[in-house]
């Protein structure tokens, strides 16, 4: 699957980080976990259209992966452990983010090797 903007886990991706960016519209927030969150959705949503775009790049699958763990771990480390729907939103949308990066991973390894023995 190397042609552009067809992978359903990139996909998946960029409606995750967006979900997780405008989820401070809907749950309760401190500055930080809200700035967080819409960062790192940002991010997400960044790095998924990337993987998009370039299907048989490789880093951006890790860079997903990385960006999933940051999200899950955003809860402790930025201090919003306390607000449940925030949190909730950050564990669940990281474990799905690594998820979908996980999966990606193979795939744009296949895609990165197909490309080379062209």
């Amino acid at each position: 699957m190397t042609k552009s903007w067809t992978r359903w886990q990139d996909w998946t991706e960029v409606v995750i980080g967006a979900l997780v960016a405008l989820s401070p519209i809907v749950v309760t927030t401190s500055t930080a976990a809200a700035w967080t969150m819409i960062v790192l959705g940002a991010l997400v949503v960044l790095d998924g259209l990337w993987s998009l775009a370039a299907p048989s790049q490789v880093t951006g699958e890790w860079v997903q992966i990385v960006l999933g763990v940051l999200l899950f771990v955003a809860p402790w480390v930025m201090g919003y452990t306390a607000m449940m729907g925030a949190s909730w939103v950050s564990w669940v949308g990281g474990v799905l983010t690594v998820l979908a990066g996980a999966i990606a991973v193979p795939v744009a390894t296949s895609a990165h090797r197909g490309l080379a023995a062209h």
